[in-house]
């Protein structure tokens, strides 16, 4: 039997020093060139911080600032960041490192998580791949939602939605709190690490409960 590994990352934007790259465009509504230049003047730098933070969805631009896992009923663990960018490669170095590690010979994990199918997994894989890290053969490849444990698909199916805190709550678990995945990237900026890292893990923790939901019924 495959073991089941649990899995969650938090992502920020990339480096701050390609903030001032970003290129803005009006809106198509605006065309007169200096109603165009007004809208630029009024709204650019919004735009653009708007733009830049967004990179965290994107695992071209954006950095993994903390990754946590578990296998099976075991206890969580996690890798972070820290305060220095530089150590995204490192940190991926010792995940796929640690991953072998726990895994027997030949096994190929279950990944379970939150919408892993369509973020988590696929951001992993590319990060790796821009730091040059060998990807393991259980994340290389691109697995469709319905072959692995994803708890958002499970539930809400190819099309819906369901947010993890909402589905925490139809289902009798405590919900996230007073942290979400928006604030991630400020409280990285504040230098709070370990509030990511214990919002991770518990988000590990809460998609753990979850699919034993799931699986008392059979799913």
């Amino acid at each position: 039997m495959k073991p089941t590994l649990y899995i969650d990352i938090e992502t920020i934007a990339g480096p701050e020093s390609g903030k001032d790259a970003i290129e803005v465009s009006a809106p198509a509504t605006y065309k007169k060139p200096e109603s165009i230049q007004k809208w630029l003047d009024d709204n650019a730098e919004t735009a653009r911080e708007d733009i830049y933070r967004k990179q965290s969805f994107n695992g071209g631009y954006g950095q993994i600032c903390q990754i946590s896992w578990a296998f099976n009923d075991g206890d969580v663990e996690g890798l972070s960041l820290g305060a220095d960018r530089a150590n995204e490669g490192p940190m991926l170095e010792k995940f796929v490192e640690q991953m072998a590690a726990e895994l027997s010979f030949g096994d190929m994990p279950e990944p379970c998580g939150h919408y892993i199918s369509g973020f988590d997994l696929r951001f992993i894989k590319h990060r790796c791949i821009i730091h040059g890290i060998k990807v393991p053969v259980w994340l290389a490849r691109d697995p469709k939602p319905w072959e692995i444990r994803d708890t958002m698909i499970m539930w809400a199916g190819i099309k819906d939605r369901v947010s993890l805190d909402e589905l925490c709550k139809i289902l009798g678990i405590d919900g996230k709190g007073d942290m979400d995945g928006s604030m991630v990237y400020d409280t990285w900026l504040a230098g709070e690490h370990d509030k990511i890292s214990e919002y991770c893990a518990d988000d590990v923790e809460k998609v753990r409960k979850i699919n034993k939901k799931f699986m008392e019924a059979g799913i």
